[in-house]
């Protein structure tokens, strides 16, 4: 089954209202398995927009990343945050097929994201 991930870019408007909300998504987290594989840190955005802060989680499983978003205790924390930031966040799949150069053919993109 192939894991569930949440990429989040982040732009901090209100420092406190965001430590709040920091401070409480963590029971929500840690309730459908999600991890911090990306937590702030240094990047370089070579290509389109970015945002302040980026943030990888990864979850056990597509539809755990998609149930924690939903949550009460998710959305309880979420409200903590009172516009503390402006945030894109999409939840997506993960990948588990060939990868590239490991002797299978590539394969097409998935017509609906493109």
């Amino acid at each position: 089954m192939a894991r569930g991930y949440w990429i989040v870019r982040v732009d901090v408007r209100d420092a406190e209202a965001y430590r709040d909300y920091a401070a409480a998504n963590g029971a929500a987290f840690a309730q459908f398995g999600g991890r911090f594989l990306v937590r702030g840190g240094a990047f370089e955005a070579v290509s389109g927009s970015a945002r302040a802060r980026n943030v990888v989680i990864e979850f056990p499983s597509y539809n755990a990343a998609l149930a924690c978003w939903h949550s009460e205790a998710y959305q309880a924390a979420r409200a903590r945050q009172k516009g503390g930031a402006e945030t894109d966040l999409i939840v997506i799949e993960g990948y588990e097929g060939e990868q590239p150069g490991a002797g299978a053919p590539p394969q097409p993109a998935n017509p609906a994201s493109e």
